[in-house]
């Protein structure tokens, strides 16, 4: 099972000929990694943060008709596990709190609408502290148009979680694409923390995990040509994020 969570199911049948000698033929790999139970991993320790990213899996459609890109949720409960669902959010809520979790606990994401909107059933609110991706704040600040000094300023004041100063410098310079980041920064007021003072803990300001999570499964789902049935997709799901938190036998 391993071979076929890290490769293409062809790849894996000549690999297994090559290393033991064995032909499994890639259509029983297939058929192995889709008759497999797959249970949702349960933690003994309680979630302290997780961070939410979406990704995109190539479907399969009928002949003669141009593929689909559909959305599947990724979540690293970080230092933890690693997981997936396709068209499951419900499920992929319950699974979060069916767990144990510590209080506070962190949630971590881009600004997306779709990740806060699931981050928003997780736990409760008075125990649940959201945080918006320093990285991504800071993609957004570059759309503004502005000098190099004023820029950095408002970095500097959104580092050090001064939003309402930074909002007030940004309007009082009028620079192009300053509303824009305004209005992200209204949306998101929230979430935007002392990123500074939170690092120097020791704590992530960023939702680098689950995007690397999604960078991994992307490397088996998105194989050349790779194009896939939709209910296979929440078993190859499962078979990568095991992998990943290593929990396939050899």
């Amino acid at each position: 099972m391993n071979v076929s969570a890290n490769a293409s199911y062809q790849r894996a049948e000549e690999d297994l000929r090559l290393l033991t000698g064995i032909c499994v033929s890639r259509s029983t790999l297939q058929r192995l990694t889709q008759r497999r139970e797959w249970p949702e991993p349960e933690l003994l320790e309680p979630i302290e943060e997780l961070s939410l990213d979406g990704g995109m899996v190539r479907l399969r459609t009928p002949q003669g008709q141009a593929c689909e890109w559909r959305e599947y949720k990724a979540l690293a409960v970080h230092e933890q596990m690693n997981i997936a669902f396709y068209k499951e959010n419900e499920k992929l809520v319950n699974w979060v709190n069916d767990q144990p979790l510590s209080n506070p606990f962190v949630c971590l994401g881009d600004g997306h609408d779709g990740v806060w909107n699931l981050a928003d059933r997780m736990g409760e609110a008075a125990h649940r502290i959201e945080i918006l991706d320093w990285y991504h704040l800071m993609e957004n600040a570059s759309k503004v148009q502005a000098p190099a000094d004023v820029l950095a300023a408002a970095r500097e004041m959104l580092w050090n979680g001064e939003t309402r100063d930074a909002i007030r410098y940004l309007r009082g310079h009028r620079c192009p694409g300053a509303t824009g980041f305004i209005n992200y920064l209204h949306r998101h007021f929230t979430r935007i923390i002392n990123y500074k003072a939170w690092q120097e803990e020791g704590r992530s300001i960023g939702s680098g995990q689950v995007e690397s999570l999604v960078k991994q499964i992307a490397s088996r789902l998105k194989l050349n040509g790779a194009q896939w049935s939709a209910k296979s997709v929440p078993k190859i799901l499962k078979h990568r994020c095991a992998y990943l938190n290593g929990k396939l036998a050899a």
